[in-house]
């Protein structure tokens, strides 16, 4: 018998499908926006904050008659070691802390050219307001009379000595030195002579070098060579550049185990004015990455490092109150 042919079982019916989801593509544009708004903010906090730590102190006079073009810095490094503890002085030899001399006095012209960066020398004589004729690194160590004393007669001295205007000041000390050469991890110098002077803890050879902070220290004080003051004020400049630079490179600035301890450290370290602020030690800085264009040079003097060359010297002055480079013959010493 002839069995009929079985038909073959029909599928299963198909389950109808939806719609195959989209995979969204991930928004790197807006997660790289996202990222650089929070870094942003938290730059611009961490400058608010450095901001308000800065020690301030008046140090413009309010009353001050002074005219000149362009933006005049006055830059101060006070030898007070009232901030550093004895074993800091020890190892730093930096001696007593009862000294309040003004080590170092600069001027930092910016404006519509390149800048110029004119050392003052410490033993320069000029009139002290109130006080008659004396060396100019006394003048914050003096008070009474009623010209306010400290920063504030120093800024009305170097005002009435030179004719400028100074806009901004800025003050660092001895330990401010040390807290930036330790934050930034050393500063690179080439040292065109060796130097060796117990009384600033100081023994360095010539050739290109890494200076710690006391070597550092040591090699802005000393006074122990053939051109004495000059010397020094030249070794300040060349400090101060080279520090610079290190301060404003890729590995400090990119770097916050560099950045934070160097702003935090500076912070405490620095006097500025009472309507100074971060971004105007930011334009310092940057302006003085600039005296590579620019002018570096000394008050021209007469004899030794105690008077000015007036001529020369008001020739230099009267150039920058006009926001022009000085002339070649005005530069010191």
């Amino acid at each position: 018998m002839i069995l009929p042919q079985e038909r073959p079982a029909a599928p299963p019916p198909r389950r109808p499908r939806g719609p195959r989801p989209v995979r969204r593509r991930p928004r790197w544009g807006r997660r790289i926006g996202i990222t650089l708004l929070v870094l942003v903010l938290l730059v611009v906090g961490f400058g608010v904050y450095i901001d308000t730590t800065l020690n301030r102190v008046a140090a413009l006079p309010s009353d001050s008659a002074a005219t000149s073009e362009g933006t005049n810095y006055l830059i101060v490094g006070s030898d007070s070691r009232a901030n550093l503890t004895p074993e800091q002085r020890a190892e730093l030899a930096t001696g007593d802390p009862e000294s309040e001399l003004t080590d170092t006095i600069m001027l930092l012209h910016t404006g519509s050219g390149a800048p110029t960066l004119v050392s003052i020398p410490r033993d320069s004589m000029v009139d002290i307001p109130g006080h008659g004729r004396h060396k100019i690194n006394s003048a914050y160590g003096r008070g009474g009379g009623g010209d306010g004393g400290g920063p504030e007669l120093l800024v009305r001295t170097v005002e009435q000595a030179t004719g400028l205007r100074i806009d901004h000041y800025v003050e660092i000390g001895f330990l401010g030195v040390v807290s930036v050469v330790d934050a930034v991890g050393g500063v690179d110098m080439c040292i065109p002579e060796a130097i060796e002077d117990p009384k600033a803890g100081l023994n360095i050879q010539a050739g290109c070098q890494t200076l710690d902070q006391a070597t550092a220290l040591g090699y802005v004080r000393t006074r122990a060579t053939a051109t004495s003051d000059f010397g020094r004020v030249e070794r300040q400049r060349a400090f101060i550049s080279a520090l610079l630079d290190k301060v404003t490179s890729p590995a400090v600035l990119a770097n916050p185990f560099r950045i934070v301890p160097l702003a935090t450290g500076l912070s405490g370290a620095i006097t500025v004015d009472g309507n100074d602020h971060v971004w105007n030690l930011a334009q310092l800085g940057f302006a003085m990455r600039g005296l590579s264009e620019g002018v570096s040079t000394t008050v021209p003097v007469r004899d030794g490092v105690v008077n000015w060359d007036r001529q020369r010297a008001t020739a230099l002055f009267d150039a920058l109150a006009a926001d022009q480079r000085p002339p070649d013959n005005a530069l010191g010493p």
